[in-house]
This record gives structure tokens, sequence and C-alpha cells, in this order.
């Protein structure tokens, strides 16, 4: 067999309709102005947290919303919650509150699994 130098690696597709997004349906229900964020990266190039930890305010946000809750409550307690995000944001989402909101729902998911 010949090595050409590469390999094929498995597709790294998300198959949304797999996950269970009901927490992310109900922070939607609570934070209906979270729909509005268009992705910009202001949140995440501010954060205090992000320039001294591997934190990233932007991919929580996606992953949450995606249902994937997996290592999410780690990531959130890394969170300073110094609001840099929310002033940085250019349609106002207030970031801080929408962080709280999540570390929320997920200790209410873990405590109603328990």
């Amino acid at each position: 067999m010949t090595d050409w130098g590469y390999i094929l690696t498995k597709p790294r597709v998300i198959d949304l309709d797999a996950n269970q997004r009901a927490l992310s349906e109900r922070l939607q229900a609570m934070e209906p102005y979270l729909r509005s964020c268009i992705g910009c990266g202001n949140c995440t190039a501010t954060c205090t947290a992000g320039a001294i930890t591997p934190f990233n305010i932007r991919k929580l946000q996606t992953l949450f919303r995606r249902g994937e809750y997996e290592g999410l409550r780690a990531e959130i307690d890394k969170c300073m919650f110094c609001g840099k995000c929310r002033i940085a944001c250019p349609r106002g989402i207030n970031t801080r509150k929408i962080i709280q909101d999540i570390k929320r729902l997920l200790d209410e998911q873990k405590a109603a699994l328990k």
C-alpha cells in the first residue's frame, strides 16, 4: 500500500436532531434577545477570562444552543463575570445574564438526574 502522506478522517458532522435541546429551548424562551446574536466574536475578543484561560464565550453559547451540554459546566466556571462581553456586544445582549442562566439550567438538570 502506498503512503500518500495523508489520512482520511471521520467527518465532523453535527447531528442536531440527535441532541436533546430542551435546556437550549428553555433558555431561548427566557432570553429571546439571544436570537439576535450575530456571532461577531466581540464577547470572546474582550473576555478577561479568555485572556488567561482557554475560555470562549461564543463557543460556550454555540454548544449550548446545539444541545451539546457535556463539559459546559466546567467551562462556565472559568468565567469571571467581569461584564466586558456585555459592553462589547453590538446587539446589546446581556451575556453575563446568559451565562448565569446557562449555569442555573445546567445545575437544575444535574439535580433532576440525581
